[in-house]
């Protein structure tokens, strides 16, 4: 791994980062905030791609493949969440979601 730092170092920061996103995801109300909590929980994956690939398998870039898709599909995920947030917004001026189940009628 890099000099000073170990896997297990790492893969802790990891599992912290994905607990607080999915900790936000829980919690919170707000839309854009559970999209945060996502991305958090996404960025999370894609550090033990990366992780795993370095201590796994050194030569090879499978890991960091993976980490370039699973950033793309993140940010389409973003665009297409912002959409949808706009939209609910116009509809009802709130982007809480408890409230997006009375839009439905």
């Amino acid at each position: 791994m890099i000099e000073g730092i170990g896997v297990f170092d790492v893969l802790a920061v990891s599992t912290i980062i994905f607990f607080v996103g999915l900790f936000g995801f829980v919690t919170r109300k707000n839309m854009i905030s559970l999209l945060i909590s996502i991305e958090l929980m996404l960025n999370s994956v894609a550090l033990n791609f990366v992780v795993f690939n370095k201590f796994l398998y050194p030569g090879n870039i499978q890991g960091y493949i993976f980490t370039l898709f699973l950033i793309a599909v993140a940010a389409a995920e973003v665009a297409l969440a912002i959409a949808i947030i706009i939209s609910f917004y116009r509809m009802d001026n709130s982007i809480d979601a408890d409230e997006m189940d009375s839009l439905s009628g």
